[in-house]
């Protein structure tokens, strides 16, 4: 058995970074990625795709590790970072952007959407008990990456 848990995330954060500078590091998906916690493993599948493995949480035969591929497109002259999914590769599917605005020369405001979908195989019976607590920890992941952002420049 197993079910699917779907998150929707959307952040703002400004960064004390110029527009190029800010660009070049959310575009750059490794150098973008190791300000995200919890990644066990990115896989460069080439083609500017990439399949993430995060860490197994949990205990016993209750511990799951989420992993999902996507493919990542870099328009600068939009201001915009866009992944789309991959399927096919592994237990979860997400999509998503980073758009990019100057604020001024020194400050770029960073807008991040993110949709996930994560099938997770455990019975269905903990799907209520589960299922929010999955959700948290995807958004206290987000935040932790927001925070390590703004730590960067």
């Amino acid at each position: 058995m197993a079910f699917t848990v779907s998150i929707e995330l959307n952040r703002e954060i400004e960064l004390a970074a110029s527009f190029d500078d800010a660009f070049a590091l959310l575009s750059d998906v490794p150098r973008s990625v190791s300000h995200f916690p919890k990644v066990d493993r990115l896989v460069d599948l080439g083609d500017n795709t990439y399949r993430w493995e995060m860490e197994k949480i949990g205990v016993d035969k209750y511990s799951i590790q989420t992993a999902y591929a996507c493919q990542y497109h870099a328009d600068r002259d939009a201001g915009t970072v866009s992944w789309v999914p991959v399927k096919g590769e592994g237990n979860g599917i997400v999509a998503g952007s980073w758009t990019l605005s100057a604020v001024d020369d020194q400050t770029t405001r960073a807008r991040f959407q993110t949709s996930a979908q994560l099938t997770l195989p455990l019975p269905g019976l903990l799907k209520m008990a589960i299922s929010p607590v999955v959700k948290h920890e995807f958004n206290g992941l987000v935040d932790t990456y927001m925070n390590n952002l703004k730590k960067a420049f």
